[in-house]
């Protein structure tokens, strides 16, 4: 099974490729299946989100026009903060959604990208901060697949390595609540094309998630271009293994579908 479970078209904000532009590539690069996974960030972006209207639309004329050439499933890419949490909910209740990604992108309505959220704080601050408030939404939101990027803020890390001991505690705490509530993460191959020293989240992350009995695990490329579509999963999948897991999961209906690295 090829397939990629993080993937960005026009309905985002931050990307200009059209999704049929991103399925003729899946399909050119032999791929099984996609989970096309727009954005969604309530209290920042609320006037940019994804229109489920015409996005829904779309993802069913996509599945029928390529039906027997790629499976493509009807994902969303949830920027959870605790004040924004009954916005998703609603939207949950309301559109059929077959995978979801829950990512934390802004904490306070204050984005990581462009360092509001880190100005005036120390880079321990704003590393336990962004810990403490993934691990409050995950307590209180329950409506996902996966815990996406989970360290993601060494993205926006304008002091450096930030070493994983320092951190380990709060991501246990995260990963116990993803396990407690059936849930899974995602390993986001991004952290190539942003030059980063390890994997995303980091081996030591990946591995403390299995230790703990973590088995629901999706592989995507967070691709925003269609070039960057399906990029390092091949050998992802083989550093994973070298981790000690023995499958990774595609999605259908929400529920987990296991196969062999």
């Amino acid at each position: 099974m090829l397939s990629d479970y993080h993937v960005h078209t026009y309905y985002s904000d931050d990307s200009e490729c059209s999704m049929e532009e991103i399925i003729q590539r899946a399909i050119l690069l032999g791929f099984h299946e996609i989970a096309v996974t727009d954005h969604v960030d309530y209290g920042v972006k609320t006037d940019l989100n994804c229109n489920y209207k015409s996005y829904f639309k779309e993802i069913e004329e996509m599945k029928e026009k390529y039906k027997g050439k790629l499976s493509i499933k009807a994902g969303i890419e949830f920027g959870v903060q605790t004040h924004t949490i009954p916005f998703f909910q609603r939207d949950f209740e309301a559109y059929p959604f077959e995978f979801i990604i829950l990512s934390n992108h802004q904490v306070n309505d204050k984005e990581f990208w462009n360092y509001q959220f880190q100005e005036g704080k120390s880079q321990e601050e704003f590393q336990t901060a962004y810990y403490e408030a993934i691990y409050e939404v995950v307590k209180n939101y329950k409506n996902y697949s996966v815990l996406g990027h989970l360290d993601m803020i060494k993205r926006y890390d304008t002091y450096g390595e930030y070493p994983d001991e320092r951190i380990m505690d709060m991501a246990d705490k995260i990963l116990r609540q993803v396990i407690a509530d059936g849930k899974g993460i995602e390993v986001n191959t991004s952290c190539f094309r942003y030059g980063l020293k390890d994997l995303t989240p980091s081996r030591e992350i990946l591995k403390r998630y299995l230790q703990l009995g973590g088995r629901i695990l999706t592989i995507g490329s967070d691709t925003h271009e269609p070039e960057h579509l399906g990029a390092y999963i091949p050998e992802v999948k083989g550093m994973l293994k070298e981790l000690g897991f023995q499958q990774f999961c595609t999605f259908e209906n929400m529920q987990p579908l296991y196969w062999d690295l």
